[in-house]
């Protein structure tokens, strides 16, 4: 005869087939189904960090895992439900919660590793850490809860109230984590850190079922390969290498000495240089962009004239160090998103503030918004990254609010970074002209033919710019760079759109691969 698959009660409803060691006591399948679903959303959320400092932070990256991170609990629940059918939960429970907490300690190496191997940030690198940082073990866990859903089911009058109540559960363990982590855990440990305390907790869990288990007639013991591995990914994430000197709440960061200079020192956020400051001489300039910048004050304001300057994005603070020793009682402010980088400033690179020399830590919009009218002789824009750019420092609306903080005769001066075909910069590019009636842009030629890529500066005023004067100061600075305007302008931005807080799509735009 065929095995029993549920007997038919008095009432016509079927009993749903006992699990042979019997349901879990409830507080228990609650916390299993909790942990497993926050454990998820914590390898998400960091996973994005963790694979940052090598391909940066894109629409792109955190599509890549968010959608693996979907796939994989997808995946593993169908995986769960179909196996809890045919086989004993209780018997997998266990060295599921061991192979997946080991596998989130593992994720740490497996991506340092990876990552040092990758020879470009392209879509294919993208795609490759994703997959490495969250799909193994975000399947293993999320298989977890229907399991431990079928063994709680008694009856199938129960299946809505069940399967209900351990939903819920899981997503506000998914909640509970997501909070956790973005608000707290990320502001308080490195990533490192949070990994292996989750994995920890995930195989403490897995231990600690095992043993409960094992009272009833469906434990097994604990294999022995999935504490090594847990104990083997702890190990190589004590010796993974990595980019990071500190991990801030956007970056990961780091100082370097400048081996040709003993007081220059080198600012890296993810896998890019951000800034040079020289402790010593904060005259020295030694980006061609921040020179092409420093050209256009040369240009625009007289000699020696204190400004009131507005810095959109800080990193070093090498431009605002450099207007208060050559231009003595300008005001800067500068608005920084990032705190661990102004702490980095402070600690590493001398950064001194004052009455005259501010640092806000905001958002640069927000620190836009914020501002006086007209107030500001100079507003400087230098939060864009190679690898990623603050999307809503780039419309209309946000030029609209650096207008609106600029005198009459103020002038906007902002770093771009774009590879050819150059779409980003020839968007922005529209956008600055619909909202300023003078525009110049500064680059090599080799960029304005757009047979290069790097950075380009790009100047914007209601009144006009003198063009032939920036040429020169941009000369005596010892850099190869041109200014286009009128005609060589038109066609170099062509028909690009103007961006707008509705639409703009600049990870796609930017093309940081060229």
């Amino acid at each position: 005869m065929a095995p029993e698959q549920g007997s038919t009660r008095a009432d016509g409803a079927r009993d749903a087939p006992p699990a042979p060691g019997g349901a879990l006591p409830t507080w228990v399948a609650a916390g299993l189904t909790f942990l497993s679903s926050g454990a998820v959303l914590v390898l998400e959320i960091v996973g994005l960090r963790l694979i940052a400092p090598y391909v940066g932070v894109t629409v792109q990256t955190s599509t890549a895992v968010i959608g693996f991170a979907l796939a994989a609990i997808a995946a593993g629940a169908w995986f769960g439900g179909a196996t809890a059918d045919r086989t004993d939960p209780r018997r997998l429970l266990a060295p599921l919660l061991l192979a997946g907490g080991a596998l989130i300690i593992a994720v740490l190496p497996l991506v340092r590793f990876t990552g040092e191997l990758l020879s470009g940030a392209d879509a294919g690198g993208v795609l490759l850490l994703a997959a490495v940082a969250v799909v193994v073990p975000a399947a293993l866990l999320s298989a977890v809860p229907p399991m431990v859903v079928k063994l709680q089911l008694a009856s199938l009058d129960e299946t809505g109230s069940v399967v209900g109540r351990l939903s819920g559960i899981g997503t506000l363990g998914g909640i509970a984590a997501t909070f956790a982590t973005g608000f707290v855990l990320v502001a308080i440990l490195p990533s490192s850190v949070i990994l292996v305390a989750t994995g920890g907790i995930t195989v403490a869990t897995g231990l600690a079922v095992a043993l409960l288990l094992r009272r009833g007639s469906g434990g097994r013991p604990v294999p022995a390969g999935l504490l090594v591995l847990a104990v083997a990914g702890g190990g190589l994430a004590a010796v993974a290498p990595t980019p990071c000197e500190a991990e801030t709440a956007y970056h990961c960061a780091r100082v370097v000495a400048d081996p040709a200079n003993d007081s220059g020192r080198v600012l890296l956020l993810d896998t890019l240089r951000h800034s040079y400051v020289d402790l010593e001489d904060p005259t020295h300039l030694e980006f061609q962009y921040v020179r092409a910048i420093a050209a256009v004050t040369d240009a625009v304001f007289p000699p020696g004239e204190p400004l009131s300057a507005l810095h959109v994005g800080g990193g070093g603070l090498t431009l605002p160090r450099y207007l208060a020793e050559v231009r003595p009682g300008t005001e800067s402010l500068v608005v920084e998103v990032d705190p661990g980088v102004v702490a980095m400033d402070r600690e590493q690179l001398a950064l001194q503030t004052s009455a005259e020399l501010r640092v806000r830590v905001a958002d640069g919009r927000v620190g836009l918004a914020e501002e006086q009218v007209g107030e500001r002789d100079l507003v400087v824009g230098d939060a864009f990254g190679g690898l990623s750019v603050p999307w809503q420092l780039t419309t209309r609306e946000a030029l609209e609010l650096v207008d609106r903080a600029l005198a009459d005769d103020g002038v906007y001066a902002v770093n771009l970074i774009d590879h050819p075909p150059l779409s980003f910069v020839r968007a922005e590019l529209a956008t600055m002209r619909a909202v300023f009636d003078h525009v110049l842009l500064l680059a090599r030629a080799p960029v304005l033919a757009g047979e290069a890529g790097g950075n380009l500066v790009a100047v914007a005023s209601q009144q006009p710019l003198p063009a032939e004067e920036i040429a020169a100061a941009l000369t005596a600075r010892d850099l190869a760079w041109r200014v286009a305007e009128g005609a060589e302008l038109d066609r170099f931005t062509g028909d690009a759109a103007v961006l707008t807080d509705n639409f703009a799509p600049v990870d796609q735009l930017l093309n940081p691969y060229g």
